[in-house]
């Protein structure tokens, strides 16, 4: 694959950046399969949040191309072959994952209208309806714009410059991939989906994955490149499960048992390596320390937030504390993780747990150095759920500096949740 003249030809033609609605990630399917049985007429507003600000997007990106680009991801559908996929594939082991009512729903799905303004330099972009239909919106629009900034700071670069940067980008990544070839038992998969630099990137480090370490690659988030590539597809439920759950409590009794409502129902469908805990959207600590004992005899939990090697010690000390045996745990890092941190923890957890790592934004866009004023280095760009039938949503998380949602409401979340001080990190992706 020639990137290089491919991003080149972005100049001289229409060329859509997302393709398939199966271009996202795989527990964004789970999650809407989920929803769809259990909270269907649910109205959700998604929005864009741009956390690192001094990426200015509204100043780079033409707002007609990127209503362009957003106006066609509205008239894909699923294609026959990816439906083939999804209704026979096995995933975790499982036949029909996807049930046929889902499916017959999901064959027949366009994505809804968008609201788009600028403002201070940044886009507005908002998207509200049933919750099954808007929560898919939130991968196709990170995918565009996170492209379209691509494309724009690499639009007044000749061919030969583009084939040095990629190329210098393909070393950096080889180079990675050598040093995560060393680590005897390694288990990692492609978690880049979200904030990528493009989809013909993605779908390189994914090869390049594959290629340099054999079966320590486990697979991957993205739905359309584990169709192309005969890999596995690999995720399982993120925050926006808790946080409309919670959003939807009448009370403070409610929304203490909101998050484990969500893995009760979670529990009805999937088993086995799906049964992972996320345990940080209102802080880990209390999460764990009320959880209901079924929720013990789960496969693992999922590190996405605060100092992981705390979090890791701190599901530990649990797991022991409900007479469980850590060894046989599965713990998934997947929060701001490069080279030398996979080594670390993997050095720190290795025997004492199952060690598994989701290697996101530096897999998949790290180009930090490579162009003029560092205009290529990636940043924090989320797509959230704002509100739930009209009530805001709340994430606390185990870092401060990720928390969202009115100020009010935070305080009475931390308050029904038993949120104590925090140790504020700084969100690089």
């Amino acid at each position: 694959m020639d990137i290089a003249t491919r991003v080149w030809n972005h100049k001289w033609k229409i060329d859509p950046i997302v393709r398939s609605l199966i271009d996202t990630d795989f527990y964004k399917l789970l999650m809407c399969q989920s929803i769809f049985r259990n909270k269907p007429d649910t109205t959700v507003v998604f929005s864009l949040i741009n956390r690192s600000t001094k990426v200015r997007l509204a100043d780079l990106i033409d707002e007609g191309e990127l209503r362009e680009q957003l106006d066609h991801v509205r008239t894909i559908s699923l294609a026959r072959g990816e439906s083939t996929w999804l209704r026979g594939n096995t995933f975790y082991g499982k036949r029909q994952m996807f049930r046929p009512d889902f499916m017959e729903w999901f064959e027949g799905l366009r994505l809804p209208a968008y609201h788009l303004e600028k403002r201070d330099g940044q886009f507005e972009l908002t998207f509200e309806g049933r919750w099954p239909e808007v929560m898919l919106w939130e991968i196709p629009a990170l995918a565009v714009l996170m492209e379209l900034r691509s494309r724009a700071v690499l639009n007044d670069m000749g061919k030969f410059e583009l084939q040095v940067l990629y190329a210098r980008a393909m070393t950096r990544l080889w180079e990675k991939i050598e040093r995560l070839k060393q680590i005897e038992g390694l288990r990692i998969a492609d978690f880049g989906t979200r904030r990528r630099h493009g989809f013909l990137w993605q779908d390189w480090a994914v090869q390049a994955m594959q290629e340099g370490l054999g079966s320590k690659f486990i697979g991957t988030s993205n739905c359309r490149i584990a169709m192309r590539r005969d890999i596995e597809a690999i995720g399982t439920n993120a925050h926006e499960l808790p946080m409309v759950y919670s959003a939807l409590a009448a009370n403070d009794a409610e929304l203490r048992q909101a998050p484990y409502q969500v893995l009760a129902d979670w529990q009805e469908e999937h088993d086995g390596n799906l049964r992972i805990i996320l345990p940080d959207t209102y802080g880990t600590e209390g999460f764990l320390k009320n959880a209901p004992d079924w929720l013990a005899g789960w496969t693992g939990i999922r590190i996405d937030s605060g100092d992981p090697a705390e979090g890791a010690e701190t599901a530990i000390r649990w797991w022991r504390e409900r007479g469980e045996d850590p060894r046989q745990k599965l713990v998934i890092f997947s929060d701001g993780l490069d080279v030398e941190k996979i080594e670390e923890l993997y050095t720190r957890f290795n025997g004492r747990v199952k060690v598994s790592f989701g290697w996101g934004t530096m897999l998949t866009n790290d180009f930090r150095g490579l162009v003029a004023d560092d205009g290529l280095a990636p940043f924090s760009l989320v797509c959230k759920a704002l509100s739930a039938n009209g009530r805001p949503t709340v994430k606390l998380s185990d870092n401060p500096a990720k928390a969202m949602g009115p100020k009010d409401e935070i305080e009475r979340y931390k308050r029904v949740f038993g949120v104590g001080a925090q140790v504020a990190q700084e969100v690089l992706v």
